[in-house]
C-alpha cells in the first residue's frame, strides 16, 4: 500500500477514536450563590429564613425543624427549642431530638437554630451577642441586651407566627459561651422561656451578675438545667456548684434548678448527652422532674 494510503487510514482510526471517547471534563463546581436543600434530610426538614435584627444591626440564618407528622391544617400545637450558636447544635440536636422521640417517648418539638452563618470571626459574633456588660468585659462585647430583645421581640415573633407552637412551653439551649447567655437570661428575664439548657457555660465577665437578684417572674414551673462535664477545669465546676446550690436553697428562685454532671463529659462533644438528660428533666419524662438537684 502507498505510503499516502496508509497514512490516511492512520488518520481515520484516529478520527474514530475520538469520536467513541469522550473528552474527560471536571464536574463543574457548585456556584458560591447555590443553597443545597435540607428536604431531602427528613431529620432536618422544616423551613428556614434569614432575619435582619434592627436590634443587633446583624442578620442570622434561622432553620426550623418540624415535627413528624406536623400538618398545617390541624390545631396542635408543639413546644419549641431554641438552639443558640445553631451553626453546630441545630445539626446536631434537631436529628437527636427526633430520635428521642422514638426512643424515650420525649415530646415531639419544632426545633429552631440560631445561626450566624459561619465560624470565622468576622461572621460569628457569639463573642459579642453572648457576653454581658461587664466591669472585666472586653470592650465592645457586651450585646447580649441587644440580642435578648432580638430574641424576645423579632425572633420569637417570627417563628410563633409561622408555625404552630405552644408558647407556654419555649426552651432555650446553649453550651459554653451561648449557655452562659442562656444562665444570664434566666435571671434577666425568668419567664421568657419556660425551660433553659446551659451545658458548661462560660463564667464570665461579670460573674457576680449570677449571684445576684433575679428579675421579677409572673410565671410557676420554671426550670434551669445546668449541665458539667467530668473532664470540664476545676474552676467551672465550683461556678456550676456554687449557682445551682445557692438557687436551689432560695426562697425566691423563678426556676427548678437541676445540675447535671455528664460523667466523662468533655466541654463541647458531650451536648448529645446533656441534650438528653436536660430534656427528659424539663419535659418530666419517666418521672425525672422530681429530683431537683444531683449532688
Amino acid at each position: 500500500m502507498p505510503a499516502m494510503g496508509r497514512l490516511l487510514i492512520a488518520l481515520s482510526l484516529s478520527m474514530l477514536a475520538a469520536c467513541a471517547t469522550p473528552p474527560r471534563t471536571a464536574p463543574a463546581a457548585p456556584a458560591a450563590h447555590d443553597i443545597v436543600p435540607l428536604d431531602y434530610l427528613p431529620s432536618l426538614k422544616g423551613g428556614y429564613l434569614k432575619l435582619a435584627s434592627q436590634e443587633t444591626g446583624r442578620a442570622y440564618h434561622v432553620y426550623v425543624r418540624l415535627p413528624e407528622g406536623y400538618d398545617a391544617s390541624n390545631d396542635r400545637r408543639y413546644p419549641v427549642v431554641y438552639l443558640l450558636d445553631g451553626d453546630s447544635l441545630f445539626p446536631m440536636l434537631a436529628p437527636l431530638h427526633l430520635f428521642l422521640t422514638y426512643d424515650e417517648k420525649l415530646p415531639e418539638a419544632v426545633v429552631v437554630g440560631i445561626a450566624y452563618g459561619g465560624f470565622d470571626a468576622a461572621i460569628n459574633k457569639r463573642n459579642i451577642d453572648f457576653a454581658a456588660p461587664a466591669a472585666d468585659g472586653k470592650p465592645g462585647e457586651d450585646g447580649a441586651p441587644r440580642f435578648h430583645r432580638f430574641l424576645e421581640t423579632e425572633l420569637l415573633p417570627a417563628i410563633e407566627g409561622r408555625y404552630r407552637i405552644d408558647p407556654a412551653r419555649r426552651v432555650l439551649v446553649g453550651q459554653s459561651r451561648s449557655g452562659y447567655f442562656v444562665m444570664w437570661s434566666a435571671l434577666e428575664d425568668p419567664d421568657l422561656f419556660w425551660g433553659r439548657i446551659a451545658s458548661n457555660p462560660a463564667t464570665t465577665p461579670g460573674r457576680g451578675r449570677f449571684f445576684a437578684e433575679a428579675s421579677p417572674h409572673r410565671v410557676d414551673g420554671l426550670r434551669v438545667a445546668v449541665a458539667i462535664g467530668e473532664r470540664e477545669p476545676v474552676f467551672r465546676h465550683a461556678f456550676v456548684r456554687q449557682w445551682t446550690d445557692m438557687w436551689q436553697s432560695r426562697r425566691d428562685t423563678p426556676w427548678v434548678v437541676k445540675r447535671l454532671p455528664i460523667d466523662n463529659g468533655t466541654h463541647a462533644a458531650s451536648i448529645g448527652e446533656t441534650y438528653r438528660q436536660a430534656m427528659l428533666w424539663l419535659f418530666d419524662v419517666g418521672g425525672q422532674a422530681a429530683q431537683a438537684s444531683d449532688h
